[in-house]
């Protein structure tokens, strides 16, 4: 008994080192979650049910949010502040990691308000916000050829 304790103890003391995240290893700047499946047409949008048409809404803002505010450092998903020469301080760290949670809130706020008030909204104009959002990822693509 004294035995299979051990190496139960063994055991887990190897999977919790060997599946923690290493916290002083870079993250990228932009969040892997943020890409847009597909993009849609007019005509594809128009089929839709309204409540598709809040969730691709909510989806694209999601992906705007977690993006704009960085396109000066980056425009896609895996770029790290190390890639960018930027050093892996504490404070660049902490400065990072206070971000990340600030925007996480600022997204748990603003999809609330979005699943509450949306369905009340024109189709149309979900429609031409989708496609808006959508053109703004879009140019994204083209920001890094400027």
């Amino acid at each position: 008994m004294k035995t299979n304790t051990i190496f139960l103890f063994i055991f887990l003391c190897i999977a919790t080192s060997a599946f923690s995240q290493n916290k002083n290893a870079p993250q990228s700047i932009i969040s892997s979650s943020a890409s847009i499946k597909k993009y849609h047409d007019i005509e594809e949008l128009r089929k839709m049910q309204k409540g598709e048409l809040l969730e691709l809404y909510v989806e694209r803002i999601q992906v705007l949010v977690k993006t704009l505010p960085y396109i000066a450092l980056a425009t896609k998903p895996g770029i790290t502040i190390a890639d960018l020469g930027i050093p892996s301080t504490s404070e660049n760290m902490k400065v990072m990691e206070g971000q990340r949670e600030a925007t996480q809130n600022f997204l748990n706020t603003t999809v609330d308000f979005q699943r509450q008030m949306l369905p009340y909204c024109d189709k149309d104009n979900i429609i031409s916000a989708v496609l808006f959002y959508e053109n703004t990822m879009r140019s994204l693509h083209e920001f890094d050829s400027l």
